[in-house]
């Protein structure tokens, strides 16, 4: 008896360790030192591999797609950027900045549940960058990127989320605000041709929201909507959320003036991408953006049956009201 009432103490003090907030340097996903952000039932991995995001799920439900050929790479070499990727734009204009995008970033815990990444400085764009990450009581991932321009020149750059999560499930984009593309997204065609009367199959308008059911005949999609959230609806009944703040009287600077893009190739992998507005940035000015990530329980509508926008969009606002 007293065997039995012990493993039993043991087992309730694993769950209420389990539960508390916690931060720890820890070897995961082929990184000999990454950080482990633990809260309740929400899990977050950092990289020092180009400051990313490795794995975010919360109950063991994952938001983002890994591959698995980084474990194999050699230390010293480059690794391929899959799962929770950040950059900086525009994308057509800034200068390649491979320290900032696969360099090794510097890994601190700063708090119960909370890390900061700093990158390099990086001499052809004349940017640093540092990522926050924490996760919240209510069990989402707060990712804040802080842009400092390190350079003797003014720079115009904005934020560039660019995560990666598993294929196969349909995109939702909350129509806000007059779109200025007569189809109300963009659809960047061969040799940089950016086509705004496009019309595909994939793609349908209803209640709302832009479905993107499946991969396009062109994988790379562009939104000015003011929304400032998209929906992820994944087999499995695995819904992930980003929520961030757009500002509709702001030059958003990328080329067809972007709120968000979408990547949708046919394969194993959807990339989800808020953009931010331009910064113009003095020498060692700074700017920061926020993503708030969440992942959360919604079916996944069997084959004739469509989603259903109405309970999702509630679900997905509740969160922050």
């Amino acid at each position: 008896m007293k065997y039995l009432l012990a493993l039993l103490f043991i087992g309730v003090a694993a769950v209420c360790l389990a539960a508390e907030p916690a931060a720890r340097f820890v070897s995961s996903h082929g990184d000999a030192k990454g950080v482990e952000l633990v809260r309740g039932e929400s899990r977050a991995i950092l990289s020092p591999a180009g400051g990313r995001v490795l794995e975010f799920s919360v109950g063991g439900k994952q938001a983002l797609w890994f591959d698995e050929t980084e474990k194999s790479v050699p230390a010293g070499k480059q690794r391929p950027m899959s799962a929770g990727r950040f950059d900086i734009g525009p994308e057509l204009t800034i200068a390649a900045h491979p320290k900032l995008w696969a360099g090794d970033w510097k890994l601190e815990i700063t708090g119960e549940a909370s890390a900061m990444l700093t990158s390099e400085k990086d001499e052809a764009s004349g940017m640093q960058l540092r990522r926050y990450f924490t996760l919240n009581e209510n069990g989402g991932l707060s990712c804040k990127q802080l842009m400092t321009n390190i350079s003797a020149d003014t720079k115009e750059v904005c934020h560039w989320g660019r995560s990666f999560s598993p294929g196969g499930g349909i995109c939702l984009i909350p129509l806000v605000g007059q779109s200025k593309f007569p189809s109300k997204y963009a659809m960047y065609e061969d040799s940089a041709i950016i086509n705004v009367r496009n019309q595909d199959e994939k793609i349908r308008e209803r209640d709302g929201f832009l479905e993107i059911l499946s991969p396009p005949r062109k994988p790379k999609l562009g939104f000015d909507s003011y929304a400032g959230w998209l929906a992820y609806v994944m087999p499995g009944d695995v819904l992930f959320v980003k929520r961030w703040s757009v500002q509709p009287n702001r030059v958003y600077n990328e080329a067809a003036g972007l709120t968000l893009s979408v990547w949708y190739p046919a394969g194993a992998r959807i990339e989800l991408e808020p953009i931010g507005p331009r910064e113009v940035l003095q020498p060692q000015q700074s700017a920061a953006f926020t993503e708030h990530w969440f992942v959360l329980q919604h079916p996944f509508p069997k084959a004739g049956e469509s989603v259903d926008l109405v309970k999702l969009r509630a679900q997905v606002e509740g969160l922050w009201k």
